[in-house]
């Protein structure tokens, strides 16, 4: 079941597919740290909220932190969740002689799952049971940690103006340390909510607040930044494009013990799209088609680390495509002498990006 259903945001927006699946995918057991943005707009007006709680009562622990710092604010809760983890082996350890054998046997059983989540769900129940149950003096204190037996899947989530640019010094922090959290990056590439201003997500050509000529410059290359680390995983998706690679991208990053960045295009309704946001999956396949956005994922577990799943664009289609969104067709009005010249360049860059990601994959 997705445990996110109905939110405030555009009709049609990028955004919320995504975060209704990741919902679906880890949503019982997830803690969330949520940049503000457009996400902490419709993900927390209150008094509505658009999560939801399973049969069990089980659903996301959402929170909102501010622009600069929501990376760091992600990284203190899994640091929380790390050290209540050792805290808890330590303390089943010490009283573990003290409990009766069958208990003592299903701890055991616990503290060799540590860890693996899956495993941890189908021994913790036991555990609570035997533990209520239990004559030990040591039983009653350790109940009191019972939210902490099953793992959290710590997920730190907001728009390309926050990854990108305000707090990317902080996502940089984050994933040079070596902790498993898990980042997801909705990239409109445009400061969505506080007006469309250009961010440095956006594309050169692109019109938008203090870019009404074109942006002459390219989009940051953040991903390739993130995998010259080495130790991080990283993914590109489009929904709209290859649905099964965006699954597996989510459950690969989610799985991965170590930092994840997972960056995600979503169309927004500043870019203007031909016949409305309704069309925002197809604009996601054709971007992909034509070279826009490119698919890929890099896992530092793999034999051969980068996988481009998308390997035969048509880039003669580029200007095609980005002609049906008002960001780009406006151009030639707005700067009729550079026009031409930024809408190469954008081309340009989208090839480079591609063979770029096509050699690191060959070598």
């Amino acid at each position: 079941m997705p445990y996110f259903e109905v939110s405030g945001a555009c009709a049609g927006c990028g955004e919320t597919p995504y975060y209704k699946l990741v919902t679906q995918l880890f949503g019982s057991d997830m803690m969330i740290s949520n940049a503000t943005g457009c996400t902490s707009i419709y993900c927390g007006s209150t008094p509505s909220t658009p999560f939801a709680t399973d049969k069990s009562g089980k659903g996301p622990a959402w929170a909102n932190s501010l622009f600069e710092d929501n990376a760091e604010f992600g990284f203190g809760m899994k640091v929380a969740q790390e050290f209540k983890a050792r805290q808890l082996v330590e303390r089943l350890t010490e009283a573990q002689s003290s409990f009766e054998p069958e208990l003592q046997s299903v701890v055991a059983e616990y503290l060799a799952a540590k860890g693996n989540r899956n495993e941890e769900k189908v021994i913790a129940p036991r555990m609570v049971e035997l533990l209520k149950a239990s004559k030990s003096e040591a039983a009653a204190p350790l109940l009191e940690m019972e939210r902490d037996f099953i793992s959290k899947s710590v997920w730190i989530i907001g728009g390309d103006g926050w990854a990108y640019d305000i707090g990317f010094g902080g996502l940089d922090h984050v994933i040079a340390n070596s902790l498993n959290v898990n980042i997801l990056i909705l990239d409109t590439e445009v400061y969505s909510n506080t007006g469309g201003q250009s961010s440095k997500a956006s594309q050169a050509a692109s019109i938008a607040k203090f870019a009404a000529g074109g942006k002459p410059t390219g989009k940051k290359d953040l991903g390739l930044m993130a995998m010259m680390y080495g130790h991080v995983y990283v993914a590109s998706i489009a929904m709209g494009a290859n649905r099964v690679q965006t699954i597996k991208a989510l459950k690969e990053a989610e799985a991965y013990q170590g930092p994840s960045v997972v960056i995600a295009y979503s169309p927004c309704i500043e870019h203007g799209i031909k016949g409305g946001l309704s069309n925002h999956q197809i604009t996601q396949k054709l971007a992909v088609e034509c070279g826009y956005w490119t698919l890929y994922r890099f896992n530092p577990d793999a034999e051969k680390p980068l996988t481009v799943d998308y390997t035969k664009p048509d880039f003669s289609k580029f200007r095609d495509f980005v002609m049906t969104e008002t960001r780009f067709n406006q151009l030639p009005n707005a700067n009729p002498f550079e026009a031409e010249a930024l809408l190469e360049k954008a081309a340009s860059d989208a090839e480079k990006r591609f063979n770029r990601l096509m050699k690191l994959a060959r070598d």
